[in-house]
């Protein structure tokens, strides 16, 4: 009988690699904490027609990666594909903004997409995230980038590339929208994409294949048809980081996947992981919440992959400064000495000091190579003699050192050692 399998796509992230991943995702969201965001925990799936409305039906999300199904009551529902759509749909279902604005939130998990697996792009992907809304200003925009370098930076990751460019506003995005149509019409372009000039012309030019690139190379830029008021706010964006000292490149051809962004739109490249370059990304989407039936609500945020942000540090080779998963490993020598080291055990970690002990009355050799592999830098042995004697043996496994040191010092002892 054969056993089970994860399902294909799907990363997992067992010890001891695991705590590299939780060492990014917490790398990630700290500048983020920092800056004064509360952290929101989305569901995983949605009404299906929250992401068609709010994600856009022409993007290829929503037109070929979305997991849809329907429910036992006949909903069609949807496995969470980005997070955005699903914060702004909280903001405005429990009125926070009716309270302080901005209204500032960060998330991490899970997110779904039936994509073709590869190295870096997955069927389930990590990402942290975050949204803030309720405010137009320019500072803010600078605010979350900041946050997303900063995040990258703290991890030591250096090869990343910011691409920065402004998509407009309603204002001045039609009379780009019919410039852009006027072009690509006349271009030879496959039916699929010429419908897709009709519905959202922006998404051509995301178009990743090699040949649909080299045809749109002289495509018009937004950033010849910005209006007075969006020039202005991108100018006071790019001024901000440039006083942070945030490192940016000015793109304008980027556009991102996804049909809300307007104005200020950015994506982290690293060049060290091939075709899944990006590492996270975002931008501002003014008019999410009235596309999905809510208020006028600016919006500013990101996605930063966890994934891809692993793998680009594991191709500049950065050593992460993870915390060791155990400290202390306690070996009991007798049956009398068990009990007493499980209850050293428990005080110890009470205490804050990550500590694991010998199972199954395993031999002294056995459980010292134990100690050994828990990666502990400290061992302690209580046998049943010791134990008549009041003392532990403490062993430095760094140095092979070992002295008796009283039962009731050795929590402070090795509290102070480990200083």
């Amino acid at each position: 009988m054969s056993t089970f399998s994860a399902p294909k796509g799907i990363p997992e992230y067992y010890p001891p690699a695991s705590s590299a991943f939780l060492h990014v995702r917490e790398g990630l969201a700290a500048p983020a904490r920092r800056a004064g965001y509360g952290y929101i925990d989305l569901p995983m799936f949605e009404e299906t027609e929250l992401f068609a409305r709010g994600v856009g039906e022409s993007t290829d999300v929503v037109s070929k990666e979305m997991y849809t199904f329907a429910d036992r009551g006949g909903r069609s529902v949807t496995l969470r594909p980005e997070g955005t759509a699903g914060v702004v749909r909280s903001v405005l279902e429990h009125n926070m903004h009716r309270g302080q604005l901005p209204v500032k939130l960060w998330y991490a998990g899970p997110f779904f997409r039936y994509e073709r697996p590869q190295a870096g792009r997955y069927r389930q992907l990590q990402q942290v995230g975050v949204e803030a809304l309720g405010s137009e200003d320019p500072a803010l925009d600078a605010e979350v980038i900041t946050i997303a370098w900063d995040g990258y930076t703290s991890l030591g990751l250096t090869g990343m590339r910011l691409d920065l460019n402004s998509l407009g506003c309603r204002e001045c995005r039609p009379a780009y929208r019919a410039a852009l149509q006027e072009f690509l019409r006349a271009l030879d372009l496959d039916e699929p994409t010429r419908k897709r000039i009709e519905i959202n012309p922006l998404r051509v030019l995301d178009d990743k294949r090699p040949e649909v690139q080299a045809k749109v190379a002289d495509a018009p830029l937004i950033t010849d048809h910005l209006c007075g008021a969006c020039k202005d706010h991108f100018d006071t964006v790019r001024a901000l980081l440039d006083d942070t000292g945030v490192a940016y490149t000015v793109n304008p051809r980027l556009v991102r996947g996804l049909d809300y962004y307007s104005r200020t739109t950015f994506e982290f490249v690293h060049e060290g992981l091939g075709a899944q370059s990006g590492i996270g990304g975002g931008g501002r989407y003014d008019g999410l919440s009235e596309m999905i039936g809510g208020p006028n609500l600016p919006g500013i945020g990101f996605g930063l992959g966890v994934d891809r942000t692993l793998l680009a540090l594991e191709a500049e080779g950065v050593p992460l400064d993870l915390p060791s998963a155990c400290q202390v490993y306690a070996v009991p020598l007798g049956d009398d000495a068990h009990g007493r080291v499980y209850a050293l055990v428990t005080e110890l970690r009470r205490s804050g000091v990550a500590t694991d002990m010998a199972f199954g009355g395993r031999g002294v050799k056995g459980a010292m190579k134990a100690a050994d592999r828990s990666g502990a830098r400290f061992a302690v042995v209580l046998g049943d003699r010791d134990l008549a004697e009041g003392v532990a043996q403490l062993k430095d496994l760094t140095t092979g050192d070992q002295t008796p040191v009283a039962l009731d010092a050795l929590v402070t002892t090795i509290k102070e050692k480990l200083q």
